[in-house]
């Protein structure tokens, strides 16, 4: 036997053992699914699409996003709106993983795309999935690697672009334990359009075809925010109060909401009008801490109570999804969450992109390369604990004329950074041209 096809059985085995282990957690899978919707319900619903049975009618011959959760989301929104805007009367489809990943397309898509759960990973449910909708491309959302579906679409003859596409040094790290079948996936993929040179240099390192990662920048600067959203924010800041300092702590995890409200005590105590408007990141904690906030002694407001005036608020709990960039508009100053503790940040190129300071915990690392540009452009304070975080919002409380510096800075950084959503959309373009159909 030939050493080629010796590689190809080897590479099939390892297919095959991965596909058996799948087999193995899916009933752990489907276990953790029943745990977390004691928590937030939707995780109850609509499990049949998960293994690609639907329940309604759907369009084949689709272009089909990739999107896990709300951030995804909102990161390939711009590249969705420029897909529409070249491919008129084409059939879209997103998919996601999450409830509020979900809940977000429906928000921003309405009836414009069609939306249903990313199918898992198994033989049969990918091919169930891809009969079904038969795509013309696939444009799977940043670090998304799925060997039986890059597998299957590769058989089918479908183009697959991994779009903003970012690996982590840890990311990397677990991926090389499987080498052998990363490598193999990762050539499956005819172009991965990767944010930076490490992150590129990271796919080539696993296997990835060099000539196949081009650096197409981060598409999350490519943000557009509607001038009826500035308009939304002066109505709300008029609730909370004009006059008032307004700290916005988004996308909170847990072990941060104790930290923040603690420093925010001790601000209060010196600033006694200030507001604190918190986010935390998943809807299932969004009653702890308001709860949290209640114990400590804060007059909390929650935004699922209604526009109402809030003189009186200490806390303001933002309790919904899809409205962060809102808050940061009616905001004075940013803190991003996920950072202060070991998750490795959220996005701070959406506050930037609002005109606000920001504050970030050491723990950046999902978005490493953003965060160094921030750093270096000194247009993001990174805080240890409450002692930073203390004394850097007490100095830009202080200081108008700076937090406004610095906002100004931001913005122009983000639009001078701002173009990948047009290469990426041109690499669309290409595939789907010399795609046979």
């Amino acid at each position: 036997m030939h050493v080629s096809n010796l590689q190809d059985v080897f590479l099939t085995n390892m297919r095959r053992l991965y596909t058996l282990a799948l087999y193995c957690v899916t009933p752990l899978v489907l276990l953790r699914l029943l745990w977390r919707g004691f928590r937030a319900p939707q995780y109850w619903q609509r499990w049949g699409e998960r293994f690609s049975f639907y329940k309604s009618d759907s369009n084949p011959g689709v272009i089909w996003f990739h999107a896990v959760s709300v951030g995804e989301v909102i990161a390939a929104s711009s590249l969705v709106h420029e897909v529409q805007r070249r491919y008129p009367g084409q059939s879209l489809l997103i998919t996601t993983t999450t409830p509020t990943g979900s809940e977000q397309v429906r928000k921003m898509f309405g009836d414009s795309v069609q939306h249903i759960y990313c199918p898992y990973d198994l033989p049969w449910v990918v091919a169930r999935f891809l009969k079904r909708f038969q795509p013309r491309i696939a444009i799977v959302m940043e670090t998304e690697i799925w060997p039986n579906l890059f597998y299957q679409l590769a058989m089918h003859d479908v183009p697959l672009l991994l779009a903003n596409a970012r690996l982590s040094a840890r990311s990397a790290q677990r991926y090389a334990r499987v080498r052998k079948l990363t490598r193999e996936t990762l050539r499956m993929i005819p172009l991965i359009a990767a944010q930076t040179e490490a992150d590129a240099a990271r796919f080539i390192a696993l296997g990835a075809d060099a000539a196949h990662v081009p650096i197409c920048g981060n598409i999350k600067f490519d943000l557009h925010i509607p001038a009826s959203l500035f308009e939304q924010a002066e109505a709300l800041r008029r609730l909370w109060g004009e006059n008032r300092f307004v700290w916005i702590a988004a996308s909170t995890h847990e072990g941060e909401d104790d930290i923040i409200l603690n420093v925010f005590k001790r601000f209060k105590a010196m600033n006694p009008t200030a507001l604190l408007v918190l986010v935390p990141r998943h809807p299932e904690r969004f009653s702890r801490v308001a709860a949290l906030a209640g114990s400590l002694g804060f007059t909390t407001h929650l935004r699922s109570e209604g526009m109402v005036p809030m003189a009186d608020a200490d806390v303001f709990v933002g309790d919904s999804m899809g409205e962060l960039l809102l808050f940061y508009l009616a905001s004075d100053l940013a803190f991003v969450g996920g950072s202060l503790v070991e998750h490795g940040g959220h996005n701070p190129l959406e506050p930037a992109a609002c005109g606000l300071p920001i504050m970030m915990g050491p723990h950046t690392f999902n978005f490493a390369g953003v965060t160094s540009l921030l750093i270096s452009n000194d247009l993001l304070e990174v805080v240890q604990g409450e002692v930073d975080l203390l004394d850097h919002l007490t100095h830009l409380s202080e200081h108008a004329d700076e937090r406004a510096r610095l906002g100004e800075r931001g913005r122009e950084l983000v639009a001078a950074n701002s173009g990948s959503v047009q290469l990426m959309a041109d690499h669309v373009d290409a595939k789907i041209k010399n795609a046979s159909f």
